[in-house]
């Protein structure tokens, strides 16, 4: 192995890997949730209230989530992310009848499960941009981001299985078993040696996000979450009421697409630089999202899905490696939190928004505006360089 190609893969990272693949898979699991919301009485804009709210409890923890996987270690934060997730579907396994009759419960649940989310996978990220090399940053954080996109992909198709045959009960069990996968996964690891010693406690969350490249970052993420928003609460819906069969299919041809993308240019942007990549990023994304206002049959649903993911496999590493790179490791867990909050953030901003659009103007109006969000992205690019180069 030579300088200018640093080793990249340990055993560390692959059994993070695969601790992040079952907790993204658990993860993926409720992009069905809206059905279950539907099957209880709930209507379009609650779809977007109950599952927006993961969202809006993953961001406001955000401050302190990161603060934790600063203090107390990324390995340590993953293992209560963990038991939060392996946990919290028991609840949703409780719920029955009209929707009005749990509602406030089910708000409850799903603000914890959207805190455990938030610990989990700023943990992980943290801890893998920790142990991979700076020359390969964008790769690292592209090709560990694969297990999470593969593990989205497998939840819905696991989730889709069990419903079928089992109902929703068999759902949520397979959403605590995978969790359990993650649980059992980690456990082995260890902190990265010089994480803790490097701590800088004076630095806050809002410190790190005050500054002019974690604001730019977090601008275009909030934009990137809403149309995560779209793809992950709206698709579901949008094949029931078109009589698209195996909804999955979207999810798979997601993942695929995604993980292939970073596969084959993993080290593009290593190369090039983020700022070069980030803007066919946005476009590819929009487009996709934009797709989905015509797709009416399982073959156009799955191309809108492959589309989308590759705009995902580009946007999502380039994004974060830009956040983390050339930064001390001792505030990256903030550096993350602020990347993956404003994620969350954008992600709860457009659920709420978009279930609204679908209840006065319908899904492909909804798609459309999803599409659009990655497009304005491309405006604050060149305030962004022009503020960097002042």
């Amino acid at each position: 192995m030579t300088d200018s190609s640093p080793k990249l893969y340990s055993p560390a990272f692959w059994a993070m890997s695969l601790a992040n693949f079952s907790t993204a898979a658990s993860f993926g699991v409720f992009f069905l949730f809206p059905l279950f919301v539907e099957a209880h009485g709930g209507s379009e804009a609650d779809i977007g209230i109950i599952m927006g709210v993961f969202g809006l409890a993953a961001t406001l923890c955000r401050p302190w989530v990161s603060g934790l996987v600063d203090r107390i270690g990324r390995r340590r934060s993953f293992t209560v992310g963990s038991l939060m997730m392996v946990g919290l579907p028991a609840g949703y396994m409780l719920l029955s009848g009209p929707l009005e009759g749990f509602y406030a419960v089910l708000l409850l649940i799903r603000i914890l499960h959207g805190i455990g989310m938030a610990l989990c996978f700023t943990a992980a990220f943290t801890f893998v941009a920790d142990i991979v090399p700076s020359a390969r940053l964008n790769e690292g954080i592209g090709i560990f981001g694969i297990s999470g996109l593969v593990g989205m992909a497998a939840g819905p198709a696991l989730a889709e299985f069990a419903l079928h045959r089992a109902g929703f009960f068999a759902m949520f069990v397979v959403a605590a078993l995978l969790a359990g996968v993650g649980m059992a996964a980690h456990l082995p690891l260890s902190e990265p040696e010089y994480e803790l010693r490097f701590v800088d406690l004076k630095v806050s969350f809002f410190d790190v996000l005050k500054r002019p490249k974690m604001m730019g970052v977090a601008l275009l993420a909030v934009l990137f979450g809403i149309g995560q928003a779209g793809a992950g609460n709206f698709v579901a819906p949008l094949a029931a009421a078109r009589d698209i069969a195996h909804v999955s299919l979207f999810f798979v041809a997601y993942s695929v697409a995604a993980a292939m993308v970073r596969l084959g240019g993993g080290r593009l942007a290593d190369r090039v630089g983020e700022l070069r990549v980030i803007p066919y990023a946005l476009v590819v994304t929009g487009a996709g999202l934009m797709s989905l206002t015509v797709a009416q049959h399982s073959w156009s649903l799955t191309l809108a899905g492959a589309v989308t993911g590759c705009g995902h496999g580009m946007l999502f590493p380039t994004l974060n490696s830009l956040a983390v790179r050339d930064e001390p490791s001792g505030i990256r867990g903030k550096i993350t939190g602020v990347y993956t909050g404003a994620l969350d953030g954008g992600n709860f901003s457009g659920s709420i928004l978009l279930g609204y659009i679908c209840e006065w103007l319908g899904l492909q109006v909804l798609f459309a505006a999803a599409g659009l969000a990655l497009f304005s992205g491309l405006a604050v690019i060149p305030c962004w360089l022009r503020r960097k180069s002042a």
